[in-house]
């Protein structure tokens, strides 16, 4: 059992990791090298998708995918309340309008109803774009999310920096988060406390040469080389950014992404683990709700406490957590209710989200705890709620 503090992620950094780093730096290349084409190949190999385009974090890879797919002022895009603020952002960053959709108050997940209910309210408006966040690494419905957006013209794009290494099983076949296979793009992070960490950096996946062109000339300034042309040509169709992945965080992500298999059969272990340990607790606490033919690998560890009957504040659950050495977060606050978008959409009353905000606590879960941190955290929360 760990006797220090307990966050509630936390990357996984090995020797060899570090080897990996040093190596690069010893390399002729820091930055736009072939490190980088490297860590694209083998993803999209672990995800299934056609092509691959490492970026600087995934934020950038939500904004790539926007200008990829040719979004701009008085278009609308789609986006659940309970996300984090980046994927409302991409929206902003290029202009477009952000109706928020409801979620599942259970799973937090946009579901096909809560879809089809922000997108009435878009009557009139020209969807271009829905964004499914599969919260926590748990799997939308993305074939019937795909019919409905296809229904409305708009395109599926999934925000999944949550979900690496996560699967759905359709009908009899099993698909994994960034085939894909009813998505027209999706994008990934490596932010420490994910699946794998590169430091900062992300991933957009496509099945679209064309867009994958896009998405390159996106993040570095607009830029593209003309196939024979002098060797110091370069021309800018449009204007991009720099959202570059070093050569040097490649070499991690590298690294990182070869023990994806070891992280994911982990994560679903301390997973089960928690499970079996919150047993007792129900109904008081219980594991967020899965989603049918959702196989996921849990970035987050996400409990439901029903704090009014508890007695207990969730302020004071998370006191008496820290206090015992453990951390938790609460992933999300329902972005609808941020200033910023109360001020440009007016009030909006969510249901869902309301109550799986008042309900959510992230508790810790990374690769390196073992199952006595878990017995740890969940007899600290039973202390917490009942004492």
């Amino acid at each position: 059992m760990t006797k220090g503090f307990l966050p509630y992620g936390r990357q996984t950094i090995e020797d060899d990791d570090i080897a990996a780093v040093a190596a690069a730096l010893r390399g002729d290349y820091l930055t736009t090298g072939p490190t980088v084409e490297a860590f694209e190949a083998a993803f999209r190999e672990v995800v299934g998708a056609g092509h691959a385009v490492a970026c600087s974090n995934g934020t950038a890879a939500l904004h790539m995918t926007m200008l990829a797919a040719g979004i701009g002022p008085g278009d609308v895009c789609i986006v659940p309340s309970i996300t984090f603020l980046a994927t409302a952002n991409c929206a902003a960053y290029v202009g477009a309008d952000v109706v928020f959709a409801d979620v599942d108050s259970d799973s937090g997940l946009m579901t096909p109803q809560t879809l089809a209910e922000a997108l009435d309210r878009a009557k009139g408006r020209r969807v271009r774009a829905v964004l499914p966040v599969h919260l926590r690494g748990d799997v939308c419905d993305l074939p019937a999310l795909a019919a409905l957006a296809g229904e409305a013209g708009a395109a599926l794009i999934e925000d999944a920096p949550h979900a690496l290494g996560s699967t759905l099983k359709v009908g009899n076949h099993v698909e994994r988060v960034g085939d894909c296979a009813h998505s027209l793009m999706s994008t990934f992070s490596f932010h420490p406390v994910k699946t794998i960490a590169t430091g900062e950096g992300g991933m957009a996946t496509t099945n679209d040469p064309a867009l994958a062109e896009r998405l390159r000339r996106a993040r570095s300034h607009g830029m593209s080389r003309p196939p024979g042309a002098d060797p110091w040509l370069y021309e800018m169709v449009e204007p991009g950014f720099n959202y570059r992945l070093p050569d040097i965080l490649c070499a991690l992500g590298l690294s990182q992404l070869a023990k994806l298999p070891r992280f994911i059969a982990r994560r679903r272990a301390l997973a089960a683990a928690y499970e079996t340990a919150l047993a007792p607790l129900s109904p008081l606490v219980r594991p967020a709700a899965r989603p049918e033919g959702s196989d996921p690998v849990l970035h987050l560890m996400t409990v439901l406490i029903d704090f009014t009957a508890a007695g207990k504040t969730r302020r004071q659950v998370v006191e008496a957590l820290t206090a015992k050495g453990i951390g938790s977060q609460v992933h999300y606050i329902p972005v609808h209710s941020q200033p910023c978008w109360v001020a440009k959409n007016g009030p909006l009353d969510l249901p869902g989200a309301r109550a799986w905000y008042d309900r959510c606590l992230s508790l810790p879960l990374f690769p390196t705890m073992d199952d006595g941190d878990v017995a740890r955290v969940v007899e600290a929360l039973q202390a917490a709620l009942f004492r």
